[in-house]
C-alpha cells in the first residue's frame, strides 16, 4: 500500500472531518476504493468518514497502540484500498506534552512516512494565512507537508486572495471550502453526533468536493514512499459467542478490536438495550461506551432487558462494560436536570451527569483478576466522559495515575477507561478464554 494522505490542521474545529469526508466521497465517486483512518481515540468522527468512503474507518492512536502494532494494523486495514485518507487529531503538533510531538498527528505522519495537507480556517484573513501555513510547515521537521486546503472562505475572490499569498510563499493550495450550512456537523457534549444520528448526504459531499483539487491530492498521496509489512495473524483460540450492545445508546467500539475478537474465535451477537427484550444466547456480554444519558428514559423503561442483564451477570458469565456501559450497569443514572432513572443494578454505583469533562490517557494496572486480565496486568487506555460516580461498595478494577478506578467483582468488570484490545491483544485473548469457560447462557 503506497497511496496515503494525512489531513491535519492548526487546531481542533478547523474542519478536518469535513475535508476528509469530502476527499473520501469525491475520490470514491471516481471509482477508487478509499480507506479512511482517524488518528487518536475518537469514536465519533470515524462514523462520518465511514459514511463518506463506504468503508469502515479505523483508528490509529500512537498511545493506545504500540508502534509495531499500529503499523501492522495500518497495513492490514489498507490492504484492499487504492488510497488511504488519515484524519488527524487536534492541532498538528498537539499530543501528550506541549514540549514534544509525541503521540500527535505530526508524530504519526513521521512514523507512517505520510504526506500531509493542512486544513486552515481562512475566515477573516488573506495574506496572514500564508504566514500561518509557513510557520506550521517550518515547524514540521522531517514531514512532507504538500500544501493547504482553505476552509470557511467567504467567496471565490477571498479564496483567490489567500491563494495569491500562499503562492508567493511557495505553498500549494489544493482548493477551498466556502461557508456552507449544509456541510455543518452538529455536536453534543462528547463531540460530533454520530453519522447514524446525522450525516451529510453523499450527493452533497460529492458536489462540495468540486472546489477541491482532488487529482492533485491523489498525485501527492501516490508520491508517498512504498510500504511493506506482514500483518500479524492470530489463530482462533475457541469458538465462543459474545453479546455486544449496539444501538443509539451504545456504539463506541474500535473496529480493529472487534475484528481481533472475531479472529480469535468470537461470534459477535449485536443486541439493543433500548429495544430488545433480553440478551442473546451467548457466553458473555460487552457493553461499550456511548450516550446512555441521552436515552436514559428508554433504557430505564425497558425493564425486561435490565432484568435479563441482572440475571446474566448473576449466572457467572463474563460481563465487561466501558464508560456508558458502566453507567448502564449502575443502580441509577441522574441526568443534568436532576431526574433519576433506574438502571441495571449490577454495579453498586450511582452515576451523575456533570458539566465537568474528564479527559485523558491512562496508564492502567489491574488490581484483581477480571475477564480481561489477571491482577497486575498493565495496559493503556483513555477516559472521556461528563459523569461522575458515587460508590456504595467500592471494589476498584484498576489503579491509574488518578487513583483507583472502576469496579470488578468476579465475572463483572466495569470502568470509565476505554481499552483498545487490538493494541494489547492479551486482553482479547483473556476475554475469549473467559468466554470459553463460561458456557452458553440462554
Amino acid at each position: 500500500m503506497t497511496a496515503r494522505l494525512m489531513v491535519a490542521a492548526a487546531h481542533s474545529g478547523a474542519g478536518k472531518t469535513t475535508v476528509s469526508s469530502l476527499i473520501c466521497a469525491g475520490l470514491k465517486a471516481q471509482g477508487l476504493q478509499v480507506q479512511p483512518f482517524k488518528l487518536g481515540p475518537d469514536y465519533l468522527d470515524p462514523t462520518h468518514l465511514s459514511h463518506a468512503a463506504g468503508m469502515k474507518a479505523r483508528n490509529l492512536d500512537s498511545y493506545l497502540l504500540p508502534p509495531e502494532r499500529l503499523q501492522s494494523l495500518f497495513h492490514l486495514g489498507s490492504r484492499n484500498a487504492d488510497l488511504c485518507v488519515l484524519e488527524g487529531v487536534m492541532g498538528f503538533f498537539d499530543g501528550k506534552s506541549p514540549l514534544s510531538d509525541e503521540h500527535s498527528t505530526a508524530d504519526l505522519a513521521r512514523l507512517l512516512n505520510c504526506p500531509v495537507v493542512l486544513v486552515l480556517d481562512a475566515a477573516g484573513t488573506a495574506r496572514t494565512i500564508a504566514a500561518v501555513a509557513q510557520g506550521l510547515i517550518q515547524f514540521a521537521e522531517g514531514i512532507q507537508v504538500c500544501g493547504v486546503i482553505l476552509n470557511q472562505v467567504g467567496s471565490a475572490r477571498h479564496a483567490e486572495l489567500c491563494e495569491m499569498a500562499l503562492n508567493q510563499a511557495g505553498i500549494r493550495c489544493f482548493g477551498f471550502l466556502s461557508k456552507q450550512p449544509e456541510l455543518a456537523l452538529p455536536s453534543r457534549h462528547l463531540g460530533l453526533l454520530e453519522a447514524e444520528q446525522h450525516h451529510v448526504p453523499l450527493k452533497t459531499l460529492i458536489q462540495a468536493s468540486s472546489t477541491l483539487d482532488l487529482q492533485g491530492l491523489l498525485e501527492v498521496a501516490k508520491s508517498a514512499p512504498a510500504r511493506s509489512g506482514n500483518p500479524e495473524h492470530l489463530e482462533p483460540l475457541a469458538k465462543v459467542r459474545l453479546g455486544i450492545a449496539q444501538d443509539e445508546a451504545f456504539s463506541f467500539y474500535y473496529q480493529d478490536a472487534l475484528d481481533l475478537l472475531q479472529q480469535l474465535g468470537a461470534e459477535l451477537l449485536p443486541f439493543s438495550p433500548i429495544r430488545d427484550a433480553g440478551v442473546p444466547d451467548c457466553d458473555g456480554l460487552l457493553i461499550g461506551g456511548g450516550y446512555p444519558e441521552a436515552h436514559a428514559a428508554e433504557l430505564s423503561q425497558n425493564s425486561s432487558m435490565r432484568e435479563s442483564i441482572r440475571a446474566f451477570a448473576a449466572s457467572g458469565n463474563p460481563v465487561v462494560a466501558e464508560c456508558g456501559g458502566l453507567m448502564y450497569l449502575s443502580e441509577q443514572l441522574t441526568d443534568q436536570d436532576g431526574k433519576v432513572f433506574e438502571m441495571c443494578g449490577v454495579v453498586p454505583y450511582q452515576t451523575h451527569m456533570t458539566s465537568r469533562l474528564t479527559l485523558g490517557y491512562r496508564e492502567v494496572t489491574f488490581l484483581q483478576d477480571t475477564p480481561l486480565g489477571r491482577a497486575g496486568t498493565q495496559v493503556r487506555g483513555h477516559e472521556f466522559h461528563h459523569s461522575s460516580l458515587q460508590h456504595v461498595a467500592f471494589q476498584p478494577a484498576y489503579q491509574t495515575e488518578q487513583g483507583p478506578e472502576g469496579y470488578a467483582s468476579g465475572n463483572i468488570l466495569a470502568s470509565y477507561v476505554h481499552l483498545h484490545y487490538a493494541g494489547f491483544p492479551v486482553l482479547a485473548e483473556h476475554l475469549v478464554g473467559a468466554l470459553e469457560g463460561a458456557g452458553h447462557h440462554p
